[in-house]
Formats: structure tokens, sequence, C-alpha cells
């Protein structure tokens, strides 16, 4: 009777043991398989993405920012080449103005009309949505084309004040970048070896002036002659003195004059300069007082001294 107890507890223990072996057998082959299929899926992806590109029609926010940035970048080169590549006058200058603002980008011409026009169009549906109802409607298209009429005018302006500003820092410059040249044409370097190092030492101080003359570095670099990467380089900075002195290095060359007695009767010339606009900008500055003056300070004064008397007359103590 023991035995056939015993018996029946290890076919019921067999029974148990081997249910857990096949529960395991199961999810194994079962995870098994699923990261088979997930290995495979991947594999299959990345084979897709490397053959061809993404579905771009499939809905979703990715395929609408697509579809946008590729519509823009299709409208960014048709302005490009429809305005770039034209010999008009207007965008030859406006290309030279881009390039004094310091924007070299070869696209910044259809950047720049498809900005007017976006700008325009914005400015007038902005104040026609947010300005405040009024009866007349004249009123309303009046601030609808001054809206209009300022974001198109809006990019030039920014664009002017980025000139003014780099040509300040150019004619602040220019002066301690001659100065720099002598010094390093009386050390006994090239014009080329003078220019980079030049470039460097000025990098802290002038930023817009170092990195034009980092791009005459590489022209020079690139097979260009000293005059024609002068020349570009006085074209790209704007001012007079950029031109007097890619003259006098032409000339010098032409007539095999000293480079270095030249550069030094030049400096001396840029720093008079510099100390005459100074000059100037300080006597002109109690003309440019008067005004604000007479506005914000000769009231007041005159409001303190007459004060009293104006208070006197009134309660009748005189």
């Amino acid at each position: 009777m023991e035995t056939e107890t015993s018996l029946l507890d290890f076919l019921a223990d067999s029974d148990s043991l081997m249910l857990a072996v096949l529960v395991f057998l199961a999810a194994a082959t079962l995870a098994f398989c699923v990261m088979a299929g997930v290995r495979i899926r991947g594999s299959v992806k990345r084979r897709a993405a490397g053959l061809a590109p993404l579905d771009e029609n499939r809905a979703g926010p990715r395929s609408l920012r697509q579809s946008g940035v590729k519509v823009a970048q299709r409208l960014i080169e048709y302005a490009t080449k429809h305005y770039s590549t034209t010999s008009q006058g207007d965008t030859k200058v406006l290309r030279t103005k881009l390039i004094k603002a310091g924007i070299f980008d070869p696209r910044a011409v259809g950047f720049f009309f498809v900005g007017r026009t976006a700008l325009a169009v914005a400015f007038a549906i902005g104040l026609f949505l947010f300005a405040p109802t009024f009866e007349n409607q004249a009123v309303t298209w009046f601030l609808m084309i001054l809206g209009g009429i300022v974001g198109y005018v809006a990019p030039s302006l920014y664009i002017d004040r980025r000139i003014k500003s780099r040509k300040n820092e150019y004619q602040a410059g220019f002066p301690d970048f001659m100065d720099l040249l002598v010094v390093c044409a009386d050390a006994g370097l090239s014009m080329e070896a003078a220019l980079d190092r030049v470039g460097r030492e000025l990098a802290d101080s002038y930023p817009s002036l170092t990195a034009n003359i980092h791009m005459a570095n590489l022209e020079i670099r690139a097979g260009r002659t000293m005059s024609d990467a002068l020349d570009h380089l006085s074209d790209r900075l704007g001012l007079e003195e950029a031109r007097s002195f890619t003259t006098l290095i032409q000339q010098s060359e032409e007539l095999g004059s000293s480079i270095t007695d030249a550069l030094r009767v030049y400096s001396d010339d840029m720093r008079h300069k510099r100390l005459s606009r100074a000059e100037e900008k300080a006597y002109s500055l109690p003309a440019k007082l008067s005004l604000p003056m007479m506005i914000c300070i000769f009231p007041v004064i005159f409001v303190v001294i007459m004060l009293p008397v104006f208070v006197r007359f009134y309660l009748g103590n005189y």
C-alpha cells in the first residue's frame, strides 16, 4: 500500500515537472520568435531607408513639416535663380550691399526677396486682424497698406543698418591694420604672410575685418594675385581707405618701390585721418546737444525759476 502511494506521488510530481518544462519551452519559443521578428523588421527598415526615401505623402506632422521645408527651399531656389543670374543693375547693387553687410551666401538675394515679400504680407494681415476696427473702411485699408510698406522696407533698413555698423568697425580697425602691416613688413615678412599674421592678431578686436582679411588670404592661396585679392577686399569693405591701400600696393609692385616705406607713410596718413574724425565728432557734439537741452533741460530750468514768482503773484504777496 505504501509503495503504491509513493508511486502515485512520483507520478504526480513528474506531471508537474513536465508541465513546468513545457511552459518554459513555450515561453522561450515565443520570446525567440518575437525577438527574431523585431530583428528582421529592423533590418528591413534599415535597408528600405538606405534604398529609398521615406514616404512624403503619408499624413502626420512630420510629413507636413517636410513638405513645408521643401516648398520653402524650392521658392528660395527659384528666387535665387531668377534674381541672382540676371544682369540688372539693381540686383548687382543688392548683391554688393549684402556682401558689405557680411552676408556671403550665394542664395542671399533669394532669401532677401522672399523675406521681404513674406514680411509685407504678414504685416498687412497682422494689422488687418489685430488692429482696432474702424467704422471707416478707408482707415483699415490704409493701415493694411502701411503695414505692407513697413514689412517691405524693413529688410532694406536692416541691411543698411548692418552695413553702417560694420563700416564703423572697418574705419576704426583699418588704421590698426595698417600699423600692424608696417610692423610685419619691418620684420621681413612677405605681404601674404603679413596679411595672415595681422588677421590673426585682429581677430578679437575687429572680427568682421578679420573675416574679410581671411577671405583675401584664401583667395591668394587659391591662386589669385595679390592685386585681385586686395581689389575684392576693398569692394567688400566699401572704404575709400581700402581702395587707396589697394592702389598703393599695386603701384608699389608696378614701379618696384619699397612697400615698407609706402605702408609707413600711408599708416601715418590713416592715423591722422582717424584723429581728424575724432576731433570732428568732438566739435559737432555741442551743436548736437543743443536740441536735447532746449527740449528737456531748459523747460525744467524755466519752471524752477518762474514757479516761485508765479506762486507769489497768485497768492498776492507782491
